[in-house]
């Protein structure tokens, strides 16, 4: 699932729009999968290439030589399959894929420089399309002004949107439900301005 470059720009306008009245800053970031990294795949792999020969002791004609090759063959399509993105997701469990969801978020909101806003009031909107997950993280003087109910609003608007296909939409919303907080909070001001680019990141 992809966003055209029409859609970057209508996000981009978003976001612009939102911080045209607030001094804080929001960035969005859309991953494909938040678990690169999982040596599940490569154990369950080699699990299978190893059960083969026992498998294959009801066929004494096979030679050590086939056992050996048919070993290889098994591991490496298997671990081709398996390291899939949607078939990686798929073998783990709900909250492993969320736990790996949140900490990519989280690297975001640091990597993004949001972490340094000088008044802490960025919002990151992140959404792992193979975890499906969602989540909006706010600085912490936002966060504190803000009831946790306003942001689930926000992701639960973006979630509807997702799961018609419609990503663009779904971070529109959420930009304008945010954008909403952040300027009944913090206002924008004569020295206020954007020191973030405002557009999506794809990772």
């Amino acid at each position: 699932m992809t966003i055209s470059k029409e859609d970057h720009d209508r996000i981009a306008s978003a976001i612009r729009s939102a911080e045209a009245k607030t001094s804080g800053e929001i960035v969005c970031v859309l991953a494909q999968t938040s678990s690169h990294a999982t040596g599940l795949p490569i154990f369950i792999a080699a699990v299978a290439a190893l059960a083969l020969p026992w498998l294959l002791l009801t066929f004494p004609a096979i030679t050590v030589y086939r056992i050996l090759l048919l070993q290889i063959i098994v591991f490496l399509t298997l671990l081709v399959v398996l390291c899939l993105p949607r078939v990686r997701v798929a073998l783990m469990p709900h909250r492993a894929r969320r736990a790996f969801a949140y900490r990519v978020a989280m690297e975001q909101f640091a990597s993004r420089g949001l972490s340094s806003n000088k008044n802490q009031s960025g919002i990151l909107i992140f959404v792992s399309l193979a975890e499906r997950y969602a989540r909006i993280i706010a600085g912490p003087e936002i966060a504190a002004r803000v009831p946790q109910t306003r942001w689930q609003a926000a992701v639960d608007a973006l979630i509807a949107h997702t799961q018609n296909g419609r990503i663009a939409d779904g971070f529109i919303a959420a930009i304008g439900m945010c954008g909403d907080e952040l300027a009944r909070h913090f206002p924008r001001t004569d020295k206020g301005r954007s020191d973030l680019p405002d557009r999506i990141y794809l990772i």
